[in-house]
């Protein structure tokens, strides 16, 4: 149920407050709510040793927001004007209402910043290759068939093999040449031929690879 106090920033209303406290810690339940920062704020001041209740709540309150707050306070005094103390007290509470829903262009402007976070979080997208590679045997008894598989069962992220073809070198010896695309980021031609295709097994077929031609897409 609700509860409402007026004039806070007078001695009758810190008087109302603390005859609520009489037997209770805080405004509403057993825990610091905003119902306590909202009474805290009305009230002009820390009540005097007259209201015992009032008092330690109001220093239990100021404990809590010293530790939300740890910045210096050098102190801040706020006035009321003769027009504003004749207000209705509900205007007042309307005026204090520090936790009070958020405005649409609050919310606005908050969507725009979540947006903006969101957007700065996403990976950019990396770069693309075209490449050439001519793959040569050791002689002319290698099974071309076997050393194409070879070449085509090395995946890795960011690699994807194209189109090839066998073409004659002399001597009855057969080089594949054989495109392939990579996400630059994430694939390197020298490391993808030195530590995945010239080395073992594969180069029980793979005599050696050449970059024949490299073009960014």
């Amino acid at each position: 149920m609700a509860v409402t106090f007026s004039d806070l920033h007078t001695e009758q209303g810190v008087k109302s407050v603390e005859e609520h406290l009489a037997g209770k810690t805080y405004i509403s339940g057993d825990q610091l709510s905003v119902d306590d920062v909202k009474v805290y704020a009305a009230v002009s001041g820390k009540p005097s040793d007259a209201f015992p209740n009032a008092s330690k709540w109001y220093d239990c309150v100021a404990s809590h927001l010293a530790k939300s707050f740890p910045g210096k306070a050098v102190g801040v005094s706020i006035g009321v004007s003769a027009a504003q103390s004749e207000a209705p007290a509900a205007d007042d509470d309307d005026d204090m209402d520090l936790f009070g829903d958020e405005t649409e262009e609050e919310k606005k402007a908050a969507e725009e910043r979540e947006a903006a976070k969101k957007d700065t979080k996403k990976p950019k997208e990396s770069g693309k290759s075209s490449v050439l590679m001519e793959v040569k045997p050791w002689d002319d008894e290698t099974d071309m068939k076997k050393l194409e598989a070879c070449v085509r069962a090395v995946e890795m992220p960011g690699l994807l093999w194209g189109a090839s073809k066998l073409v004659p070198v002399g001597y009855g010896i057969k080089k594949l040449t054989i495109m392939l695309t990579i996400v630059d980021d994430l694939v390197s031609p020298d490391n993808l031929i030195e530590d995945y295709l010239t080395c073992e097994p594969n180069n029980e077929y793979i005599q050696s690879v050449d970059i024949v031609a490299f073009n960014k897409i």
